[in-house]
């Protein structure tokens, strides 16, 4: 890693109506291009920042010369929707606009593409469904090739009175992908066509989660997903049968430590580069809880739960050489810098830096 190196922040820049009830007034600008300084943690300035509509979250290609991005909105093109946008990165890591296609679900959370580098991929939330573009020759967005509708409800009344796809992550092969739906409480399970661009329902269709516990987003290690309940605010820890495209769970361990007793809720969840630490974050509480995981049983076991420096710690990252972690506090304006102890897997604040409603954050790298 160099000296300094950049990352990309996603933002509101309008108000919102989340799935909890509540009004986010964005005060973003949109994109935000900004410096790292990899050997101490300080997070040196802002280069550049694109304008665009409620970017929040960023995903960059496989290889390295594309962004995406979802514009989380209700209401695009005149139809209840949003869009997700492409852009190419150009030398010093600036960003280029190409263009912008409708995904045909309100609210887009989350996007991914696949290392094969031929398609996009869309979670929308607050419609329940998940949209598929291939990606052209030059970075570009085509043609929706696929579009999948969840459907269904769960218990919470209030959070899950029909589907909310979330995130949509790959296993470790790209034959599979899964999409925690919060609103019906399933990880979903299709397998994928690259050449078509199709996602298709697995034999085993879905992974079923405790009631109420409305599922967010998933990481895989080894044989093990990790998957955070944003609502019953806990990890599920489930081991992955790559043959048969099925889970079993082999531990549930809560997010929350001490003496806290007010809402809370979970967002994000990422394990350290060399598979030995793993952390989510939660809103309410406003912490960073830290685990430690056993490599052969893949359980985890509690180390530490640490204020993430600000209020509703968001999309969280590590950098590639698991040394610093970057938080989006999305309600006091700011991006925590925390070095990791690579022994202990403990977290020690080292900068802050102001970016107005921060929701994800992404290495170039």
């Amino acid at each position: 890693m160099e000296r300094r190196v950049c990352f990309y922040v996603g933002s509101y820049t309008q108000p919102i109506l989340h799935g909890t009830g509540n009004i986010l007034i964005g005060k973003g600008k949109g994109i935000y291009m900004i410096e790292l300084d990899a050997e101490t943690g300080i997070i040196k300035n802002c280069c550049e920042v694109i304008e665009a509509d409620n970017p929040s979250y960023l995903c960059i290609s496989p290889c390295k010369n594309y962004l995406y991005a979802v514009n989380e909105l209700k209401n695009f093109d005149g139809k209840p929707q949003g869009s997700v946008s492409a852009y190419k990165i150009n030398e010093q890591g600036s960003l280029e606009f190409i263009n912008k296609m409708p995904t045909g679900g309100t609210d887009p959370c989350h996007v991914a593409v696949n290392k094969e580098n031929t398609h996009v991929f869309v979670s929308n939330f607050m419609s329940g469904s998940v949209s598929v573009f291939p990606i052209k020759k030059d970075g570009s967005l085509g043609e929706q090739s696929c579009f999948i509708q969840h459907e269904g409800s769960s218990v919470d009344k209030l959070r899950q009175s029909s589907p909310h796809a979330h995130s949509l992550t790959f296993d470790a092969d790209n034959k599979r992908a899964f999409v925690p739906d919060l609103g019906i409480d399933k990880l979903m399970i299709y397998k994928t066509n690259f050449v078509n661009g199709t996602l298709i329902p697995g034999e085993t269709p879905w992974f079923r989660t405790k009631p109420g516990s409305g599922p967010r987003h998933c990481v895989f290690c080894g044989d093990y997903c990790y998957l955070i309940n944003e609502i019953l605010c806990s990890i599920s820890v489930l081991l992955y049968d790559s043959e048969k495209g099925t889970f079993k769970e082999v531990q549930e361990i809560t997010t929350l430590y001490g003496s806290f007793e007010g809402d809370n809720i979970c967002a994000d969840i990422h394990i350290t580069p060399d598979g030995r630490f793993l952390y989510g974050s939660n809103r309410g509480n406003n912490s960073i809880v830290a685990y430690s995981r056993d490599q052969e049983t893949g359980k985890l076991s509690f180390v530490d739960s640490i204020p993430c420096g600000g209020e509703t710690p968001r999309n969280f990252t590590i950098d590639p050489k698991g040394k610093f972690m970057l938080v989006c506090n999305q309600d006091t304006d700011n991006i925590c810098v925390f070095r990791i102890d690579n022994d202990t897997g403990k977290l020690t604040k080292v900068s802050d830096y102001s970016v107005p409603t921060p929701v994800c954050v992404k290495f170039y790298a």
